[in-house]
């Protein structure tokens, strides 16, 4: 029997990591949503220790690492630099994303900002699935820029219908709309991958590491 594939990052536990981060990456913590619902963060990271090695990982296919970790100022200090943490279900988002350029037949261009964001995250006003690793926004698909209500709602369409379960955010200039991209997501998804750290921390320290 052939050795079994492992994932080239290594899994982290949220609540192990040092206070810095941990206010960063709020592991395991109750948000809340923009409609006011209570959500769990996650609390397994994968470890990325430089953009070397995030620009070498292929995640599918035809998506790497990098293009859903491309940030700017906005994105809290520590996220800034390496080693950077994003969240487990980063994986099953980019083999999501794979399904969806199978069906445009043509690259997909992941925005900066648009893909994992930390809930330090400038843009933020409340927890958002891209917080989970679970959201993508596409400015281009191909030679079309999503940039007017006829390409966004055509591939908002392709989305929902070559990826059962995604959400995609209506057309529009209001709140919780868009006219400059196209936004995907499958909610606040939580990956505890096999490999993951399996020793419990006990009630009372989990709780004072959440804090």
């Amino acid at each position: 029997m052939g050795e079994a594939f492992r994932f080239p990052l290594p899994i982290v536990d949220g609540l192990r990591l040092e206070k810095t981060m941990r206010d960063v990456l709020l592991p395991d913590r109750h948000v809340h949503d923009d409609r006011g619902a209570m959500r769990r963060l996650p609390r397994y990271f994968y470890e990325i220790a430089s953009w070397e090695h995030a620009m070498s990982v292929r995640l599918s296919p035809n998506f790497g690492l990098w293009e859903f970790i491309q940030t700017d100022v906005r994105e809290a200090a520590p996220l800034r630099a390496f080693p950077r943490y994003v969240p487990c279900a980063i994986t099953m988002l980019a083999l999501c994303l794979e399904r969806f350029r199978e069906a445009a037949g043509t690259f997909v261009h992941v925005a900066a900002n648009g893909g994992y964001r930390s809930p330090r995250h400038g843009i933020n006003t409340n927890a958002t699935p891209h917080c989970w690793a679970a959201a993508v926004n596409i400015y281009r698909v191909g030679d079309v820029y999503l940039d007017d209500r006829e390409a966004i709602e055509r591939y908002a369409a392709l989305a929902r219908q070559s990826m059962p379960g995604a959400w995609t955010r209506p057309y529009g200039a209001s709140r919780g709309e868009t006219d400059d991209q196209l936004h995907i997501d499958f909610g606040y998804v939580l990956s505890t991958p096999r490999d993951a750290p399996t020793e419990h921390l006990g009630f009372d320290a989990e709780r004072r590491n959440a804090s």
